[in-house]
C-alpha cells in the first residue's frame, strides 16, 4: 500500500531562536520512502543535517523572529501488514545482551526505574518471561491510563503518569518502557506516524504517535500500550531512550506552537 504522510507545523519566536529539530523519516524507513522526502521552510532559513548518537536524522536551524513554517509531505510503500506478534520470543539474561541495549535498561528523564521498581516487581514478578512478561505490562498500562488530548503534559513521567492514570500517547509509552526495563527488559522509546488504517475512522485530529520497542530473542520489537492491538503502517521517525531524545522540536528560546497538522492516509 501506498501512505501519503508529512506534517505543516508553524513557530512564532521573539528573536533569533537556535532550534534541534527531529522532524525526519528514520534512516530505517527511508528506502519505503517514493520521491523525494525534504523538509521545507518558509522563510528560507539554513538548516544543517546530522545523526544523532541513536542514529535519527535531525536537523539545526536558526528560527528568525517572527513565524516559521516547517513542512513536509511524501509517499512511504508500506506492506499493510501488522505489527508483527512473536509470543514464542525469550528475555535474554542481562549478561547475554549485546552492548548497545543496555542503555535501554537504565532510567531516563521520563523513566524512573528507581521509583517503579519495587511495583514492577509486585505485578510482573510472577509473569512468564519474555513476550508475556512485556505484553502483560501492555496491558496493565492500557488499563491504567486514560487517554485523552486534553491530559496532555510536557513535563509527566512514568511515574507521575502511574499516579494520575491519564495521559497521552507518551505517557502510554514511559509507563510501559519504565516497568520493562525494571523487569530487566531493554526497552526504548520511539516516535513516527500512524494513521486511523485498518481499523474505523476515528472523530480526532491527526497527531504524530509514540509507542515502543522491547528487546527480545534477539530483535526489536514492537509494542503500543495506547492501542494495544497490532497496527497497519507505522511509519518510524526516531528512537531514544525516551522522549527527552526523540522531541520534534528542542527550542533554546521562547517560541509559541502557532499551527500543527498532521497527515497520515492511505492512498486508495
Amino acid at each position: 500500500m501506498q501512505i501519503n504522510a508529512g506534517f505543516d507545523i508553524t513557530y512564532q519566536c521573539q528573536q533569533p531562536t537556535p532550534m534541534l529539530l527531529a522532524l525526519s523519516v528514520h534512516p530505517s524507513r527511508m528506502p519505503d520512502v517514493t520521491g523525494p522526502h525534504r523538509i521545507w521552510f518558509d522563510p528560507p532559513i539554513g538548516a544543517s543535517e546530522y545523526r544523532d548518537d541513536f542514529g535519527n536524522i535531525c536537523h539545526r536551524i536558526v528560527a528568525p523572529p517572527g513565524p516559521l513554517r516547517i513542512s513536509t509531505q511524501f509517499m512511504v510503500s508500506d506492506p499493510g501488514t501488522h505489527d508483527a506478534v512473536m509470543p514464542q520470543a525469550p528475555q535474554h539474561a542481562i549478561q547475554d545482551l549485546p552492548d548497545d541495549a543496555l542503555v535501554f535498561l537504565l532510567g531516563s528523564r521520563y523513566c524512573e526505574t528507581d521509583r517503579l521498581t519495587e511495583l514492577a516487581w509486585s505485578l510482573f514478578g510472577q509473569t512468564e518471561e519474555g513476550w508475556p512478561r512485556v505484553q502483560a505490562i501492555c496491558d496493565y498500562v492500557h488499563k491504567r491510563i486514560e487517554f485523552g488530548y486534553h491530559h496532555a503534559d510536557p513535563t509527566r513521567s512514568a511515574f507521575a503518569g502511574h499516579a494520575d492514570g491519564r495521559g497521552v500517547c507518551r505517557d502510554f509509552a514511559h509507563l510501559a518502557i519504565t516497568l520493562c526495563r525494571c523487569m530487566n527488559i531493554p526497552a526504548r522509546y520511539c516516535t513516527g506516524y500512524l494513521g486511523d488504517i485498518g481499523i474505523p475512522p476515528v472523530d480526532a485530529p491527526m497527531d504524530f504517535s509514540a509507542w515502543f520497542e522491547a528487546y527480545l530473542g534477539g530483535h526489536w520489537h514492537t509494542f503500543d500500550a495506547r492501542h494495544n492491538t497490532p497496527r497497519i503502517g507505522r511509519i518510524l521517525m526516531a528512537r531514544g531512550r525516551d522522549a527527552t531524545d526523540v522531541a520534534l522540536s528542542t527550542i533554546f528560546g521562547p517560541s509559541i506552537l502557532a499551527g500543527f497538522n498532521v497527515i497520515t492516509e492511505e492512498v486508495a
